[in-house]
């Protein structure tokens, strides 16, 4: 599978960036099969850069609105607009969205999404892409629910992405598919052929405090009680912000951690972003399910423990290579660890900078939640999953 990584500043005249964009294109050698992954600002008008961009191609058209970009040579973005081609002759793309989603419609809809996605394919998807919208809300559909699903349609193929962000206002993500953008939707490309995914995931969370409570009654990914209290009771026994509904910005940097159980009694450990509190009736909103019977645990998070693990990703990324030889890497990184950098954003990059091998194209965003296999701590099998607080690798 071919590579090229395409970006450009310009987000106000769309047919200057299409022709900066297709400039890089002009040694690329496309194959029988394409896509193009498109991670934009939030002011980008898609829809009129996906008119110019189908001029000249004729291929799937996936992306996603993102606060910030990672690119191999580039490194940090804060704007612009950045492209990851695929191409192959031995493997087979193919692109789909579901749109308004909602607890109600959700399944349905990306059942038909996926099997209308999948019809273009010539054999069962080997890897599946996908990029959401996280939705806040009562009615909200939860990043696991997501995956789940995206894992039961697949058969189990690996699910990878994350749920699009802005900036840090919540209101203006969009997923993007061909002609189509959606702020409430799911965009979803399947690859079939010669595809042999490497994932890579790293935690950010080193470190605990002393909280730590059983949830006694929650309704997915609702929590009202842990122990013999109400969630909001147990903030306030513990000093912590429970003065106003809208809590996200208070907790971005307080993660609370659980792990949960796969087969075979595996469990693996995730983090789960607070989004909002029920003051009347005592409840906590997360981004993730939080099952019944669950240790919530609150991890800290600093700008030394997301430097570590980026390293750490890339030394295990780069040890990988010999035997995978892959020649693409697609990243994606938690808003929380860009919060948690300050003003140092650029130390991440630097992970990889001037270490990347020859012939390696990188790309990426920042995401309010990522979508990734990752190994149970006792069989190693590999489940898919959503996570808050990582820093992920898919390998090509």
């Amino acid at each position: 599978m071919r590579s090229a990584v395409l970006y450009t500043e310009e987000i106000d005249e769309m047919n200057v960036a299409v022709e900066e964009l297709f400039e890089q294109t002009a040694d690329f050698e496309f194959g029988k099969s394409s896509l193009a992954i498109i991670f934009t600002e939030e002011e980008v008008d898609y829809l009129e850069l996906y008119e110019h961009l189908r001029k000249k191609w004729d291929f799937p058209m996936i992306g996603s609105t993102a606060m910030a970009s990672l690119l191999g040579e580039q490194g940090y973005c804060g704007g612009g607009i950045s492209v990851l081609l695929l191409s192959a002759d031995d493997c087979t793309f193919a692109a789909g969205i579901a749109c308004g989603l909602n607890r109600s419609n959700y399944e349905e809809k990306l059942t038909d999404a996926y099997r209308q996605t999948t019809a273009a394919l010539d054999e069962a998807p080997k890897l599946v892409l996908a990029y959401a919208c996280m939705a806040n809300g009562e009615g909200n559909v939860s990043g696991d629910e997501m995956v789940n699903m995206m894992d039961k349609l697949s058969g189990g193929a690996p699910v990878y992405g994350g749920l699009s962000s802005d900036d840090f206002n919540f209101t203006n993500v969009k997923v993007f598919c061909n002609d189509k953008a959606d702020d409430k939707g799911l965009v979803m490309a399947t690859i079939s052929g010669n595809v042999n995914p490497m994932f890579i995931h790293v935690n950010s969370i080193k470190n605990k405090a002393s909280f730590s409570y059983e949830v006694t009654k929650s309704v997915d990914n609702k929590v009202l009680m842990l122990g013999e209290r109400t969630f909001v009771d147990t903030l306030k026994r513990e000093d912590m912000e429970t003065d106003k509904e809208d809590v996200l910005a208070d907790y971005i940097m307080s993660p609370f951690v659980l792990s949960v159980k796969g087969d075979d009694d595996d469990n693996v450990e995730v983090g789960r972003v607070l989004s909002s509190l029920n003051l009347e009736e005592g409840s906590g909103l997360f981004y993730g399910l939080i099952p019944e019977g669950t240790v919530l645990n609150i991890g800290l998070l600093n700008k030394d423990d997301v430097q570590y693990t980026i390293e750490h990703a890339f030394d295990e990324a780069f040890a990988a290579r010999e035997g995978s030889k892959y020649s693409t890497l697609l990243c994606t990184s938690c808003c929380a660890r860009y919060v948690a950098l300050g003003a140092n954003s650029s130390s991440e990059p630097a992970s990889y900078q001037n270490r990347l091998p020859e012939g390696t194209n990188l790309a990426g965003m920042y995401a309010y939640g990522e979508f990734c296999p990752v190994k149970g701590s006792k069989t190693g099998k590999e489940y898919n999953m959503f996570h808050n607080f990582t820093f992920t690798i898919l390998a090509l």
